[in-house]
């Protein structure tokens, strides 16, 4: 495990089985709270967390493998692989049982990482997030989507655009567009089609009652890939939820209203410390 410092953010990596390099940014002191980014970003995505709660918490955002400044996806990568990079690099850290927030795609990682590894997880945020596509989402929809990944895929990387409809409720907000742009150019498209494709195939509904934990269900209130009433099926299969719904947001809702939603994750934080 090497890391450097910039400013007040130790930037690390973390080796685990199979070769695979894990960029990670640390920063704060208090008790964990690790973030999971969404599909087609990466760690960069959680800033205004990073800099909004540091002072009252060890705040660690991943590059998932094949994101940011980690290594490629090796070949055959599936949904457990990431869940169990992400308890590796909790374990390497020392972080765990740690506060585990995943946004979208993210979400549906933080829920493996729990059906694997629950003795790392203190408590669940999940944010704007699914059961896997076909674990929250009509057959119909998942097929839509997942026949848009297959045509990404195939157009050459030059045209090649990640980006995804309705992520935000409006324009996305101008304070965020450059990073948005700087993350899309850096996103390599095989990583990309492959998270999707693994989040047409995932359901994880069996595995929702079983979680005993307390999870924080954060929403945004015009989400339009992961509608509202994907939260309430979470809010009615698992046991301890809070569900809190982010007025004015989409999908991206920690972009949107970083303010709100980092004051939720903190007062939930607190409360189950």
């Amino acid at each position: 495990m090497a890391t450097v410092r910039v400013g007040e953010v130790e930037v690390g990596r973390v080796q685990v089985g199979g070769g695979v390099q894990i960029a990670y940014a640390r920063v704060g002191h208090g008790p964990p709270l690790v973030l999971v980014h969404g599909a087609g970003l990466d760690g960069r995505m959680w800033q205004p967390q990073l800099a909004g709660l540091a002072d009252e918490f060890t705040v660690v955002a991943w590059d998932e493998p094949g994101a940011g400044r980690s290594s490629d996806l090796p070949a055959g990568f599936g949904l457990v692989d990431f869940a169990h990079c992400l308890g590796a690099v909790i374990e390497a850290l020392r972080l765990g049982p740690a506060h585990v927030s995943g946004l979208s795609w993210g979400g549906t990682v933080a829920l493996e990482l729990y059906r694997h590894r629950p003795e790392l997880v203190r408590t669940l945020i999940l944010a704007d997030t699914y059961a896997g596509w076909k674990g929250s989402l009509p057959p119909e929809e998942v097929a839509a989507r997942a026949e848009g990944a297959k045509r990404m895929l195939a157009v050459p990387r030059e045209k090649f655009d990640p980006t995804l409809p309705g992520l935000f409720a409006g324009d996305p907000p101008a304070a965020f567009v450059p990073l948005l742009g700087t993350m899309a150019h850096d996103v390599r498209p095989e990583t990309m089609g492959a998270q999707l494709l693994m989040m047409a195939e995932a359901d994880q509904r069996d595995l929702l009652p079983a979680i005993t934990v307390p999870t924080l269900l954060l929403w945004g209130e015009f989400d339009a890939r992961s509608p509202l009433s994907v939260a309430h099926a979470f809010q009615d299969a698992i046991a301890h939820t809070e569900l809190v719904v982010l007025p004015g947001a989409g999908h991206v809702s920690n972009l949107e209203t970083p303010e709100r939603f980092n004051r939720a994750v903190r007062e939930f934080c607190r409360a189950h410390a």
